[in-house]
Parts: structure tokens; sequence; C-alpha cells
């Protein structure tokens, strides 16, 4: 459509910041628990991936859901 004034408003943006500061935050967390050998650091950075996932599981485990 030319001419069109169509305007397309992106509301995730302050929740990928939010997203990207708790990855680095985990990733800080669990490199710092590693013994220091490059296979646990990236392990360590695998775990900063996946740990909302174990979150979300116990909390829903918790509420009987």
């Amino acid at each position: 459509m030319a001419g069109s004034n169509r305007r397309i408003v992106e509301r995730a943006g302050p929740w990928g910041f939010v997203f990207l500061l708790a990855y680095v935050g985990a990733a800080i967390y669990f490199v710092s628990e590693s013994d220091g050998s490059f296979r646990h650091v990236i392990l360590g950075l695998l775990r900063a991936l996946v740990w909302p996932v174990y979150v979300v599981y116990h909390v829903l485990t918790l509420i009987g859901a």
C-alpha cells in the first residue's frame, strides 16, 4: 500500500534488556562457580541459558499445577 501511514510499535524492547541482564548475571554466577576449565566454562554458559526453565518448573510443582 503506497502512501499508507502504518506504524509498527515494538513493545518487547525493555524486556529484552531485562532478559539480557538476567543472562549476564547468571553467566557470571555459573562461570565463577566453575573450576575454570574450558569445559566447565562452556557448561556454565549453557546453564545460564536454561536456568529459567528450572525455576518455572519448580514454581509450578510448588503450586501444584
